[in-house]
Order: structure tokens, then C-alpha cells, then sequence
């Protein structure tokens, strides 16, 4: 058996040592890495008894386990799962065959558009950033953030710079939440977002860069810190961070990632 191993046997032992190196990553940032490796040693149990040595009724019995086990790790992963699968629909290659059959638009008009969406967010981020007024703003791209909406007030109204001041006002009470941006306006304020529980987190970052990280590793959207503590700007994209950006370095991000 081992004499007829060829280049289509080498590929797939590659492929799945690739999927399980990513997985354990995965389990790794969720804190879920003792249970992938308790389900990894049962597999390893499963084939040497069922496959290696053949023991009937042990095999039988784990089979039965593993039929069952399929829907529990469902169960127990599903937020993992569906993290997977959102990232490979949003890889950049993904997303450039999907840009390839939707309409075309008027660059032009569109490129204007986007202009005055991104000064007045750019605008406001210096002028909280120079009084220290901390800030947390989420900028949809391609995937829906209705969920995070619905976990804030609605304000539906078009991106302006004295609105996002006064939101994060420090005497307003929506300060503490999220702002979140979607279609070039304003859809909700004091949104509740998900919070990261990476280790590699800076200690000297608060709770604001710990809840935009969450974010971004959940999602395809642009999140903009202002902290409080040292009026520093950042952004947290695709589970990393950009710190202490210019007003130029901001500019040039939104303006190449909210297209």
C-alpha cells in the first residue's frame, strides 16, 4: 500500500494538515483549543481501533459516537463555523469574482460620493482626537451589521461631523457605545459590540480597541478608535490593528477600503 503513494496522496495529506493548522488557529483565538484537541485525540482513538486494528465492538460504539459527535460540534462551534465560512466569502479574491458580475457604476459620481462621506468622519476623528474625546466608530463594507444595529438607537441621518462630535460628547449618553455607519450614513449609535479575547492585545489598549478587534475578526468592517486616554487614532481591520494614525494615513485607508 504505501509503495503506490504519489503526488495526488501528497496533496491531500498537505490539504489537511493546511485545515487542521488552520482550525487549531481558529480554536486558539476563541479559547477553544483544549476541546480541539480532546476531539483531535478521539479521531486519532477512532481510526486506530475502527480501521487499524479492527476491533469490531469498540468500533461499532465509536462509530456511533462520531455520527452523533457531527451535530454536537456543530452546535458547539457554530459561531467558529460560521467565522470560517464568512472568511473565505470575504477573501479578497472571493469578492473580486462577485465585483466581476455585479453593475457597473459611475466612478466619477461614486468617487465624489465617497469624498464627502470620508471627510466629515476624517474631520471629526482629529477634533475628539486633539480634546481627548474617546470614540468608537464601525464602518459596514460587505457584510451586514443588523445585528450590531439592533443592539443600539437608531439614527439614520447622513454622515456629518458636528452629529458624530456630539454623539461621543462625554456627557452624551450614547458615548460608551458604538456608532455604526452603513451606506454612507449613520444608522446607529451606542451599538454594543463583541469583545476580543485575544492575548495579544497591548496591555495599554482599553476596552474600546479590545471591542473593535472583536469586531473586525467577525466581520469584514472598518472599526476607527479614538482613545480616550491618549487621543491616538487607530483601526482595527481583518482581526489587526493600524495605530496612531494621521489624518492623511486615516484618509487613505477609508478611502481605499469603504469603496
Amino acid at each position: 500500500m504505501f509503495f503506490d503513494f504519489g503526488l495526488k496522496d501528497f496533496i491531500d495529506i498537505l490539504l489537511v494538515a493546511l485545515m487542521l493548522y488552520y482550525i487549531y488557529r481558529l480554536m486558539r483565538e476563541s479559547r477553544s483549543l483544549n476541546v480541539f484537541v480532546g476531539i483531535l485525540i478521539f479521531i486519532v482513538v477512532w481510526v486506530f481501533v475502527a480501521q487499524i486494528i479492527e476491533m469490531r465492538l469498540l468500533g461499532t460504539i465509536l462509530d456511533k459516537l462520531v455520527s452523533v459527535g457531527v451535530i454536537a460540534i456543530i452546535v458547539l462551534f457554530q459561531d467558529d463555523i460560521r467565522k470560517v465560512l464568512y472568511n473565505i466569502g470575504a477573501h479578497q479574491r472571493v469578492r473580486t469574482v462577485v465585483r466581476f458580475f455585479m453593475p457597473k457604476h459611475d466612478k466619477e459620481k461614486d468617487q465624489a460620493s465617497l469624498k464627502r462621506s470620508i471627510i466629515p468622519i476624517v474631520m471629526a476623528c482629529m477634533s475628539m482626537a486633539k480634546g481627548k474625546v474617546g470614540a468608537l466608530i464601525v464602518i459596514q463594507r460587505g457584510s451586514s451589521l443588523n445585528d450590531i444595529v439592533s443592539t443600539g438607537e437608531v439614527v439614520d441621518a447622513a454622515i456629518n461631523q458636528r452629529l458624530i462630535e456630539n454623539i461621543f460628547f462625554k456627557n452624551s449618553p450614547l458615548h460608551d457605545g458604538a456608532m455604526v455607519i452603513a451606506d454612507r450614513r449613520i444608522r446607529a449609535a451606542g451599538c454594543i459590540l463583541p469583545v476580543s479575547h485575544s492575548l495579544d492585545i497591548p496591555k495599554d489598549l482599553g476596552l474600546r480597541h479590545r471591542a473593535a478587534l472583536g469586531m473586525s475578526q467577525e466581520s469584514d468592517a472598518l472599526c476607527i478608535i479614538v482613545s480616550e486616554e491618549t487621543g491616538y487614532i487607530s483601526i482595527a481591520k481583518s482581526g489587526q490593528f493600524r495605530l496612531r494614525l494621521s489624518a492623511e494615513e486615516l484618509e487613505a485607508i477609508l478611502t481605499k477600503d469603504m469603496q
